[in-house]
């Protein structure tokens, strides 16, 4: 799954992180309307690259929300009692500019009501996969956050990865197995599945083409590796992975073996699609993870606590760096959790889960958010101040 990381401090439940095909994607400043920086209540000052910031849901935790192909859409995982009252997260999909679905419902869950589930994905004709532990067991599965005096994420045998249509009707299969098979998603050119397996004893990232379901190792290196995303032209990977070494390393294979991931120190690492040519991006200290391509290919946005290792590393925001590992800029700056970004396919927006809110006060919530994405910014976003 692109494993949620919530602190210790965050009442996250679940667990924990083209325009069309052949067509190619703008990242040039959003085309709308003057600009009215006083109507901008959910945007904080140093956010030079966000207008317009929308929130979509309202309650509880949100999180993991990603674009359809024709960027009308988001599917997302949520344990939000107003729309879910089975206890874990389940899928849903909404409308991208929060409109109500054709059936007048803002929300429809495509999942089975059962299980945990995490990481949905769209695929090009519109149908959804995401991982379920449902047909292990119809319960939500015990969780856990601390281990040996730890703070860990449990990795569940029980999820496989199922496909579904926007109705949520007739979920099936797609890949199960032994151990975990979670954290999908698809290549924009609908060629392969990029997930995260316990199948070769570790979690590494494996390749599933969708045409013949041949299954490729990515990686094969100690430690934990996930969440990954393919770059807009198809043709990298980008993805989190630990490298314990030493005594970390055997506390990372004694916590695997008990079915935990303790998720202190993450970084960042591209690939090509066939797992070759891998390095490393980031070598900042803390949790650097939740990372998607920018349209250009030549930047990552991901989401880090290292800024604030020293108060706890309690505090997540967005940043962005080169591919070079270069450039490191800082693109949220609300004082809370930010995470899970995804740009839109046509490069205009961009969707993530924050726990800011309107009032700027503090809460445990974690919503949806939408932003026009702003490539270069302008004297008005440079000068941003909150009007409150």
């Amino acid at each position: 799954m692109q494993t949620r990381f919530f602190p210790v401090g965050f009442a996250f439940t679940a667990f924990l992180l083209p325009l069309l095909i052949g067509c190619q994607a703008s990242s040039q400043n959003p085309k709308t309307e003057v600009y009215d920086p006083s109507a901008d209540s959910l945007r904080f000052a140093g956010e030079t690259h966000l207008r317009n910031i929308r929130q979509l849901t309202f309650g509880g935790n949100n999180a993991e929300a990603y674009w359809s192909f024709d960027d009308e859409k988001l599917v997302f995982q949520s344990d939000w009692d107003a729309i879910n009252d089975q206890g874990c997260d389940q899928i849903f999909v909404m409308n991208a500019d929060g409109s109500p679905l054709e059936d007048g419902e803002r929300y429809r869950l495509v999942s089975t009501g059962k299980g945990r589930t995490t990481c949905s994905y769209f695929m090009p004709d519109g149908r959804i996969v995401y991982a379920s532990t449902h047909a292990a067991d119809p319960a939500c599965p015990p969780t856990a956050m601390f281990e040996q005096g730890r703070y860990v994420w449990p990795i569940y045998d029980g999820y496989d990865i199922y496909i579904t249509d926007t109705q949520g009707s007739n979920p099936e299969l797609l890949i199960g197995g032994e151990g975990y098979d979670a954290e999908a998603t698809l290549s924009p050119d609908g060629r392969f599945i990029i997930f995260t397996s316990t199948r070769s004893g570790d979690l590494e990232l494996w390749r599933y083409e969708v045409q013949t379901g041949e299954l490729l190792q990515l990686t094969d290196e100690l430690g934990y590796d996930g969440g990954a995303f393919f770059s807009r032209d198809s043709k990298k990977i980008v993805w989190r992975a630990s490298r314990p070494t030493g005594e970390e390393a055997d506390v990372y294979r004694d916590l695997l073996s008990k079915g935990f991931v303790e998720p202190k120190a993450l970084n960042l690492f591209v690939a090509d699609i066939d797992g070759s040519n891998a390095r490393q991006v980031t070598d900042l200290p803390g949790a650097n993870w939740a990372p998607f391509f920018h349209p250009s290919g030549e930047k990552i946005i991901f989401a880090s606590n290292h800024h604030s290792m020293d108060r706890g590393g309690r505090l997540f925001d967005l940043f962005m760096v080169n591919v070079d590992g270069s450039g490191l800029e800082q693109i949220t700056h609300s004082g809370t959790f930010d995470a899970f970004p995804m740009f839109s396919f046509d490069g205009q927006k961009l969707v993530f889960a924050s726990n800011r809110n309107a009032s700027h006060t503090e809460t445990r919530d974690t919503n949806i958010f939408v932003a026009d994405w702003v490539d270069t910014p302008e004297e008005v976003d440079l000068h941003f101040q909150p009007s409150r």
